[in-house]
């Protein structure tokens, strides 16, 4: 079995701060002992690994999640060198998983979670910004994850979820993602100029539109591509137009919504 480990860089929100993504496979590689200055939060995809942290060892699983607080010395590898494991990591500060929505930072008595649901859709944001770090996408995503978990898990205390106004806070921001979709504002940036946390701000448009800001925009970006798609334009020059990275930025939204690629939609449409 072949080794390998890749990073990503996630951009949170136009010109925001990064988010470091690794992708791992090992079957011998064992880490030296180290420390991050963020968190590590790791969701186990196969295998076992043992990692050796605070006097003891922690054990993950397929569907794990661990969670590594900033300066905790630790070192990890295979629990056999067989299968190996493969895992998938996210390194943020402190900050993402407060966001304005605990009474302090947050600490996790035991860095070994099960909570499937979350693992699921970690790993699911992981691997689709990993593959295509989308700066609107990874501000609306990932963030809201890292709160969820330590507000789940953490001993700090959550702040209430209610959100006064919330009606108006997602018809200003579903505005202005419209009329700025080739270079989307960042969530932070909406957040403040309302006088609210990230987090108030995701928690009032998912109460409102069902959806998050990235996914909304996506819907409204492909809306636009099929008029353009139907005019004649190519499926790349579609893309460009309304703001999504490429061509295959466009063909993953657009089979979401649409149910056909655009090139099988642009056909259909030109042949009628």
């Amino acid at each position: 079995m072949t080794e390998r480990a890749t990073w990503a860089r996630a951009r949170l929100g136009r010109g925001g701060p990064p988010l470091d993504l690794l992708a791992a496979r090992f079957v011998k590689h064992v880490y030296a002992p180290h420390t991050h200055d963020e968190y590590s939060v790791g969701i186990c995809v196969a295998g076992s690994e043992v990692i050796a942290y605070r006097g003891g060892h922690v054990r993950p699983g397929p569907g794990s999640i661990v969670v590594l607080a900033p300066g905790d010395m630790h070192t990890g590898g295979p629990a056999t060198t067989t299968d190996g494991y493969a895992y998938r990591a996210l390194y943020p500060t402190p900050d993402l998983l407060t966001d304005g929505t605990l009474g302090g930072l947050p600490h996790f008595p035991e860095p070994l979670i099960d909570d499937p649901e979350l693992a699921r859709a970690l790993r699911l944001a992981h691997t689709e910004l990993h593959a295509c770090p989308d700066p609107l996408e990874a501000e609306s995503r990932l963030p809201w994850l890292l709160t969820a978990l330590a507000r789940r898990h953490s001993t700090a205390r959550p702040t209430p979820d209610a959100i006064p106004g919330a009606d108006r806070i997602a018809v200003v921001v579903r505005d202005r993602l419209a009329d700025e979709l080739l270079d989307p504002p960042s969530l932070s940036d909406l957040a403040e100029d309302l006088g609210l946390s990230r987090y108030q701000l995701l928690r009032a448009f998912r109460t409102t539109m069902g959806i998050p800001p990235y996914a909304w925009l996506a819907q409204y970006r492909v809306n636009r591509a099929r008029s353009l798609l139907a005019s004649g334009l190519r499926p790349a020059e579609a893309a460009t137009l309304v703001g999504f990275a490429d061509q295959a930025h466009l063909t993953r939204w657009f089979r979401r919504v649409v149910g056909v690629t655009p090139a099988a939609y642009r056909n259909s449409v030109q042949d009628v």
